[in-house]
């Protein structure tokens, strides 16, 4: 099994302190976890896109990039590109800028996005959002593959013989669809052979594990082999200490803080304590052994070969944050990946 840490950038009070960091101080925040995440000897790391309150991560290409620069071996994700969002010529541009930047450690997770305020920014309505995103992959996805692209379509300028530059430095890449419940999402991915990304983290597992089931028969309806499919999957929370308690009481003032954030914004929360939330939802909190057994758990439902954790902090101090991810890379990781292959992964030009 392959490990990430993602991060949307959210820009909200610490939930002890209650302290707000200025956005320039939460963004080397961001870059220094990524730093952390390639020491420990995590796979990835991810950065979301979102264009409204309360996220920092508007522009995940800029954040990516310098992430690249300070680090050398981790791949780096998108999660996820808003496709419906963006001009996909411009997507196409900044992303193989950013593949050649990074030596070739760029990995996509595209889909559609999320909230309303940011639809309203760019001028893209619910129903035709889908259509957005589809159109968008496919000409993102002829882009990355040809050097001449003559295209047309609904939301763009058509293209005759277009050349984009620069050229990415991968051929082919791994582009993964990001799905919350979406059939359209697992549909464009089980279509193209692509892996898919199960976002799982607002409700309990049940609705993702029937969305991965239906990516797999759609994937066998297009013709490719069962054995072929790779799927991700999500978690709703992390930490980890030797004593289940004590990780637990480390975690309660950061899920009180989330419920009372969910409230303020008219959300009906799904779990309505932090007992709920660790026992139902796909939340890693406890143990090494219980975060462990959790994971085989659910991975009996959805076969996944890919988890990603929280790369934040929330209330943490920085010395309770890192001893947790430690933890987990000493005692939860090697079990997993003994027991859980993982996915076929690219090296790098900038490995050893």
């Amino acid at each position: 099994m392959k490990f990430l840490l993602i991060t949307l950038i959210t820009h909200t009070p610490d939930p002890v302190t209650g302290e707000l960091a200025a956005p320039d101080a939460r963004l080397r925040e961001v870059v220094e976890n990524a730093e952390l995440a390639e020491e420990l000897g995590f796979d990835g790391y991810g950065v979301g896109e979102r264009h409204e309150r309360p996220f920092l991560s508007s522009s995940p290409p800029v954040v990516l990039s310098h992430i690249a620069a300070r680090t050398r071996r981790i791949r780096l994700f998108t999660a996820v590109t808003t496709l419906s969002l963006l001009d996909p010529v411009r997507a196409f541009e900044d992303y193989s800028m950013l593949d050649n930047l990074s030596g070739g450690r760029l990995e996509l997770i595209i889909g559609k996005g999320n909230g309303s305020a940011q639809r309203e920014l760019f001028d893209v309505t619910p129903e035709d959002q889908w259509d957005r995103n589809a159109e968008g992959y496919e000409l993102f996805r002829k882009l990355w593959q040809a050097d001449r692209v003559t295209w047309s379509g609904r939301f763009r300028p058509p293209l005759t013989a277009a050349e984009v530059w620069p050229r990415p430095l991968q051929q082919p890449i791994r582009i993964w669809h990001g799905s919350a419940t979406s059939r359209e999402s697992v549909e464009l991915a089980a279509k193209h052979g692509d892996p898919l990304f199960s976002a799982n983290v607002t409700n309990p597992i049940e609705p993702y594990a029937e969305l991965i089931r239906h990516y797999r028969r759609r994937w066998a309806f297009h013709g490719h082999d069962p054995a072929d499919a790779v799927v991700g999957a999500g978690t709703a929370g992390f930490h980890l200490a030797s004593r289940s308690q004590d990780a637990l009481d480390a975690y309660r003032p950061i899920f009180e803080a989330r419920l009372a954030l969910q409230r303020q914004l008219g959300q009906e929360p799904v779990f309505p304590t932090l007992e709920d939330f660790v026992e139902r939802s796909s939340a890693l909190i406890g143990s090494p052994a219980q975060v462990t057994e959790k994971v085989l758990r659910y991975h009996e439902q959805f076969g996944h070969r890919v988890t990603h954790l929280s790369a934040d902090r929330d209330g943490r101090t920085p010395r309770d944050h890192r001893a947790a991810l430690e933890l987990f890379q000493a005692e939860v990781a090697p079990a997993l990946r003994r027991a859980i292959p993982g996915p076929p992964w690219p090296s790098s030009s900038s490995d050893g």
